[in-house]
């Protein structure tokens, strides 16, 4: 029958080379999305246990850990990433959902290892801090972001601004270097 239809069997059973029309879901695919997977959960789960280690054990008085390169600062942040825009909260919580839907929409046709990392960075972070916005005190959407680590003349930060800042970057050298979420050459 695929003779008819102009295919022989052994060609309907060789990979398609036409993007468009590349299954969305390949072995190659899967290990891309897996690694975002790995790397935006190991991101989030190492932003709540800090962040619950920062509210356990820090008092009101900063920390001097590194001289003073590094203090532990116990802030609970209303606005975004480093003290940015307080009381919008409720803004940030709904950009936060609209990235990971994106994202995941995204990563059915990511074919980049470095893009996997820089998403799973970005998902991880935005996830990390929506958990605060809905779950931590006053109430849902309107929580507010335990941050905990202060650098000279920077805002207090925690592991999931790292973690967005730095996919921001690498996205930004990516898109630089002209490198493709779906593996695409560069044009």
């Amino acid at each position: 029958m695929q003779a008819a239809r102009g295919a022989t069997l052994s060609e309907s059973l060789e990979p398609s080379t036409d993007a468009a029309h590349a299954p969305a879901t390949t072995a190659g695919n899967r290990t891309h999305v897996g690694l975002l997977l790995g790397v935006a959960v190991t991101l989030y789960v190492v932003d709540q246990v800090t962040k619950h280690l920062a509210n356990e054990h820090l008092g009101p008085t900063p920390t001097h850990l590194v001289g003073s390169l590094l203090k532990l600062d116990l802030v609970h942040n209303p606005g975004a990433a480093f003290g940015i825009a307080g009381g919008a909260t409720v803004l940030f919580s709904v950009i936060a959902v609209v990235v990971v839907v994106v994202i995941a929409r995204t990563a059915r046709t990511l074919r980049s290892t470095p893009w996997a990392v820089a998403l799973g960075l970005l998902v991880g972070g935005a996830i990390g801090n929506l958990t605060d916005r809905v779950f931590r005190e006053p109430g849902i959407f309107r929580g507010r972001v335990v941050d905990f680590l202060e650098l000279p003349h920077w805002p207090v930060f925690n592991v999931a601004d790292m973690g967005i800042t730095c996919a921001a970057v690498l996205m930004a050298l990516l898109a630089f270097r002209g490198v493709h979420p779906d593996g695409a050459p560069r044009e």
